[in-house]
């Protein structure tokens, strides 16, 4: 079986937009629950101002205590500019991720800064971090579509992705900021970035506002793209991006890369213990397709079980 590689979000992405602020307890343990499945790499936090993103402000707390409980877990962190990247490297950080968005508006309204400011900060950024023999990634976010300006051109993305790779970006990683991508869509930015960066070192990051978020995955894999992001759950959001809706939920990307074929190294039972873990913590109901299904399946070998018993 063909492997695929899957990063799980719902440490940063999934819960930075989320009215229940978990404890770094709680999200040592919805970490290790996903260790414990099988995941390999998780989105752990951001170093971002605590005053923008509350939900992130015990990051370096966090960093410091994941490498002491999970040493072999890939862990990387959001960090928005250098100084970012200071404060992570402090706090014992060994991959960081940067978000560039493509649309001068996005960047305006999330960070305040033109797109040639921000595509020049995140540059420095890889470049300094790369310097630091720190692993690296880059998000482009809005890859598809943003909120303010519509479709985005796919020239720039282009543009962008190579000036990314070229800072030092070892993951380039597509993102469906808005979850308004389709995929018809994803098989012509992935085969034009392809031109552009190696299909092994691109990602996709997709988001399920329009429920396509699975089909999209199912394009990029066709695609040729081997790397996700997905969320426990679907958890997630963007304070950022209105409209945004929650990520591709990690158990419904396992059961279908699983059922056509690929490996993920991932057990969907123990993505069913993160995913109720994380229903308690957030006080909501959480689970894509996959965790309906895996619910009534425990539910039957229960049955079967009482009925044999009795």
């Amino acid at each position: 079986m063909e492997p695929i590689f899957i990063t799980d979000v719902a440490p940063r992405d999934g819960l930075q937009n989320q009215p229940v602020h978990l404890s770094t307890a709680d999200k040592l343990q919805l970490i290790g629950l996903l260790a414990g499945a099988g995941v390999a790499s998780v989105e752990a936090s951001s170093f971002v101002s605590p005053k923008a993103v509350p939900q992130m402000a015990d990051a370096a707390e966090l960093l410091q205590q994941l490498a002491a409980a999970q040493p072999s877990l890939r862990a990387s962190v959001l960090v928005p500019n250098l100084k970012g990247l200071e404060r992570a490297v402090a706090a014992g950080a060994r991959e960081i991720a940067v978000v560039l968005s493509i649309t001068d508006t996005m960047n305006l309204k999330n960070i305040n800064m033109s797109l040639e400011q921000a595509t020049a900060a995140s540059a420095d950024t890889l470049r300094q971090a790369r310097s630091l023999g720190l692993a690296t990634r880059a998000y482009l976010a809005v890859a598809f579509e943003c909120p303010f300006e519509g479709v985005t051109p796919l020239p720039r993305l282009r543009e962008l992705a190579a000036a990314m790779l070229a800072a030092g970006a070892q993951e380039i990683v597509v993102a469906d900021t808005i979850g308004a991508a389709a995929p018809a869509a994803v098989r012509e930015r992935i085969d034009a970035l392809a031109e552009v960066v190696p299909l092994a070192q691109l990602a996709i990051h997709l988001h399920d506002t329009r429920g396509m978020a699975l089909a999209n995955a199912w394009a990029a894999l066709e695609a040729g793209v081997r790397r996700f992001d997905a969320s426990a759950g679907g958890i997630g959001g963007c304070p950022f991006a209105p409209g945004a809706a929650g990520n591709l939920a990690t158990e419904d990307l396992v059961l279908m890369a699983e059922a056509s074929g690929y490996s993920t190294g991932i057990d969907l039972d123990g993505l069913l213990a993160a995913v109720e873990f994380a229903e308690t913590r957030l006080q909501r109901s959480l689970g894509g397709g996959a965790s309906r299904w895996l619910r009534r399946q425990r539910e039957r070998r229960q049955a079967a079980a009482h009925a044999k018993g009795g």
